[in-house]
């Protein structure tokens, strides 16, 4: 159960980005870039030639890379362009498709808990974002943050892969200046934020606390967790999301919401006490002191 709960936790963080963010008012594409930037800052002292001799988490480091870059920008697309409730709920088919594909790309046994979980939690994000305006009409909405979600799958399953070879810390930092670079490559000069104050500030401790401490946590559980039921925890980070703009921010939470805040966490739990059978045995590739 430590493995899950530190996926837990992870999630959970992420979905403080908001006290962060909010204060910097940078755009979302600024605020990637910056995050991304400030998170490649241990790049230097996590570099070990050991890991590097491991092929397939190499590769998994450079899909990550590429993938956590288009997934940032196509979900800040959404959400700019909104309705906020339709990009959410279309960027978390992510644990859906993570559950189909782990089969696949992992070759971890099917997960028919996290099958059903999916769905459940999404049911219970709807009710606790509520419904939207007009509900779907916004196709372009939905195409951007379905599209973010097929990245975003493709994230947690790179990190389970290159989770072999390199340690929490290593994933995080060493992915983030090409994610960075990638972002500045497609947005130019608009990835840039408009002038160095105390805004970057802001965003350097959400990058510190949701970034490098979120996503290492979430990375170091999700190496004993399969990615069917380490994706069901992500849905943590919405309800963390919902529940800091409700306590910090003063945004309605109805009977609803509570409903689905109790939905997904119950989901969740469900998920994460699955009867697990004994993996098969992985060779592990030499870490050269980086895990």
């Amino acid at each position: 159960m430590k493995s899950f709960l530190m996926v837990a936790v992870g999630a959970a963080l992420w979905g403080c980005w908001s006290l962060f963010l909010r204060p910097a008012g940078l755009s979302g594409t600024q605020s990637a870039f910056l995050s991304l930037v400030f998170m490649s800052l241990p790049a230097p002292f996590v570099l070990s030639r050991g890991a590097w001799r491991d092929r397939r988490a190499t590769l998994a480091l450079g899909v990550l890379a590429l993938c956590d870059a288009a997934n940032a920008a196509l979900f800040f697309a959404a959400v700019q362009r909104g309705p906020v409730a339709v990009a959410v709920l279309t960027h978390y088919l992510a644990p859906l498709l993570i559950a189909l594909a782990a089969p696949w790309v992992l070759r971890e046994r099917r997960s028919p808990r996290a099958l059903l979980g999916a769905p459940l939690t999404l049911l219970g994000l709807a009710l606790l974002l509520g419904t939207p305006r007009g509900g779907l009409a916004d196709p372009q909405t939905a195409l951007l943050g379905g599209a973010s979600a097929l990245f975003f799958a493709a994230n947690v399953l790179s990190i389970k892969e290159a989770s072999r070879a390199f340690s929490p810390l290593a994933i995080n930092s060493l992915h983030a200046p090409l994610s960075a670079l990638v972002l500045l490559l497609v947005f130019g000069r608009d990835a840039l934020p408009p002038a160095l104050d105390g805004r970057l500030l802001w965003v350097g401790a959400g990058a510190i606390l949701c970034g490098i401490v979120g996503n290492s946590v979430f990375s170091a559980g999700l190496k004993g967790v399969p990615a069917a039921a380490g994706s069901a925890l992500t849905y943590l980070e919405p309800l963390t999301a919902a529940l800091v703009g409700w306590a910090v921010f003063a945004e309605p939470l109805g009977p609803s919401g509570l409903v689905g805040g109790l939905i997904v966490l119950g989901t969740g739990v469900w998920v994460a006490r699955a009867p697990r059978a004994p993996a098969p045995s992985v060779e592990v590739a030499p870490s050269g002191g980086c895990t």
